[in-house]
């Protein structure tokens, strides 16, 4: 096994961004890919380590870039206002992912007929989102993600297979909304999936996520069993 990793710049309009992706060049052929989406903070060193290991599954790991090459936030003051304007406008939103999702298509070592996206917190909601536009890939997976449906899609049919994975006391996530988010998807017509995991709270599977008080905490258990499930997922997706 042999991981190549690179960047690859591309534009949103006026906007400059630059993806991470990582694949294993021992494997022949095209392959399917996978976007990561990063939580609030923008594109850090936490969703190129999955691009590296979903590489090692066979995958092209795409680690997009919502908010512009080398825009990072350093707190929570400063990650709310990057990822504001988004979740003010969902349009714009859903345009950036699907700009990304062009970029990947156009790797040569990506099999265009075989993509899916994956994304934690504020990158769930992302993934979720770009499935609610009706895109035909083949599926998404979110890690505590915010779950809120948006303003400007309704009664699209989404053709994506659907896996959320969820921790049962995210104070961000309350129960009203796993509800109305269950009752979206099933109007919508998804093959969805919601896997709610007990004792557990937001950014479950971030290893330095230790702030009880802002409900991010992490839990080894869920981790692991989060991240069985999406393999398991993709095994199905992409077969």
């Amino acid at each position: 096994m042999a991981i190549v990793e690179n960047t690859v710049v591309y534009t949103d309009e006026d906007v400059v961004l630059e993806a991470f992706f990582a694949f294993d060049d021992s494997v022949t052929g095209r392959r399917p890919a996978v976007l990561i989406s990063h939580a609030w903070g923008g594109r850090d060193g936490f969703v190129a380590e999955k691009a590296r290991k979903l590489a090692g599954l066979g995958y092209v790991g795409f680690a997009l870039d919502m908010y512009g090459k080398g825009v990072l936030g350093s707190g929570i003051k400063q990650n709310t206002l990057l990822m504001q304007p988004f979740m003010e406008d969902r349009a714009k939103l859903q345009k950036r992912m699907k700009v990304a999702l062009a970029t990947v298509k156009m790797l040569p070592w990506v099999d265009d007929k075989k993509i899916a996206a994956m994304g934690f917190c504020f990158g769930g909601l992302c993934v979720l989102d770009l499935a609610r536009t009706g895109v035909d890939i083949q599926g998404v997976v979110s890690f505590h993600g915010l779950l809120g449906t948006p303003e400007n899609i309704q009664h699209n049919k989404i053709k994506a297979k659907i896996l959320a994975l969820h921790g049962r006391d995210d104070p961000m996530v309350p129960p009203e909304h796993v509800l109305a988010f269950q009752e979206e998807m099933t109007q919508a017509e998804a093959d969805w999936q919601f896997v709610s995991y007990g004792h557990t709270v937001h950014a479950f599977t971030n290893p330095v996520a230790n702030d009880p008080d802002f409900g991010t905490v992490y839990q080894a258990d869920a981790d692991r069993r989060s991240w069985q499930a999406m393999q398991n997922f993709f095994t199905e997706i992409f077969a």
